[in-house]
């Protein structure tokens, strides 16, 4: 399994499932710049809870698909669109291309967001571009350089297989039913 966001909740009510269901899950985590977010987060959390777990950075992901058995891509949504859209950490749409590429299963978690029905209610935020060109303080490029820094990227819903939400899973094509069932358990 690889993941590419650290929703704290979500992963480790994903371990204790794994672990009380006895699966034999190893986990695969992209180290993703400039936070390191899974290195720092979700591997320490998988190895607490004693899975096996490497670390890559975020460009070895199409070796690794390609070289080991990987059944499951996961990831949290930042945003999810009523039309199937999801944002996320930037690098999610690439490993999403990749994990369709090598035939493996992409299932985001999160829910649905209320008040984005498509894609172009989804609005990426820029941020500091000097942290893409230092890391831990120190700066890697010369001066003259210039970067770009979007925190998010929009993956579409064909390449997404489902989406797990608080009301069970739903297909990317129909999340607009979330709204529909249980309204009784609308937090809004």
């Amino acid at each position: 399994m690889t993941d590419q966001c650290y929703g704290e909740t979500i992963i480790g009510m994903l371990l204790r499932e794994a672990i009380e269901q006895k699966k034999d899950i190893k986990f695969f985590c992209a180290e993703t710049r400039p936070y390191l977010q899974r290195a720092r987060l979700t591997a320490s959390c998988c190895t607490e809870m004693c899975f096996e777990t490497t670390v890559i950075s975020d460009n070895m992901v199409a070796y690794l698909m390609s070289s080991q058995k990987i059944d499951l891509f996961t990831s949290a949504a930042d945003s999810i669109s009523q039309d199937g859209h999801i944002a996320n950490k930037v690098g999610t749409y690439q490993i999403a291309l990749l994990a369709k590429c090598f035939g493996v299963h992409y299932f985001v978690t999160g829910i649905p967001d209320a008040d984005k029905q498509d894609k172009s209610s989804i609005k990426i935020e820029m941020r500091d571009p000097e942290q893409v060109m230092e890391l831990n303080g120190i700066k890697h490029t010369l001066n003259g350089v210039q970067a770009i820094y979007p925190s998010f990227d929009i993956t579409p819903p064909e390449f997404i297989g489902a989406v797990v939400t608080d009301r069970g899973f739903y297909s990317p094509y129909d999340l607009r039913s979330y709204f529909k069932e249980n309204q009784e358990n609308d937090f809004y």
